[in-house]
């Protein structure tokens, strides 16, 4: 069986499962030069969506090739936990929301 990382999956926080995509890979804008990566969250039978905005890479802004995205449970998990610290209320309505994650994961 191959170790393949995937763009979606779900993780268990506390009891509760979150889903989370991978919205946007790191990008270039020519606006605002790199963007890093957007993973989006939902708790499973919610309906407001959080959305994780990470820093762009370092090798991409050293200049280096793109990388593999560095993305796993234990990622997602702390960014569940941030966002829910940071005021993240996943079974209230309204339009997601956004959380900038520091060069840290938190």
């Amino acid at each position: 069986m191959s170790k393949s990382r995937s763009n979606t999956g779900s993780v268990d926080v506390d009891g509760l499962m979150y889903d989370w995509h991978l919205q946007r890979e790191p990008q270039w804008s020519d606006d605002d030069g790199w963007k890093g990566m957007t993973v989006a969250l939902l708790q499973r039978d919610a309906q407001r969506e959080a959305l994780l905005e990470f820093p762009a890479p370092k090798r991409l802004l050293k200049g280096l090739l793109r990388g593999r995205l560095q993305l796993d449970d234990a990622t997602v998990s702390r960014g569940v936990r941030a966002a829910l610290m940071a005021g993240w209320e996943p079974v209230s309505r309204g339009k997601p929301m956004v959380f900038s994650v520091d060069a840290e994961g938190n």
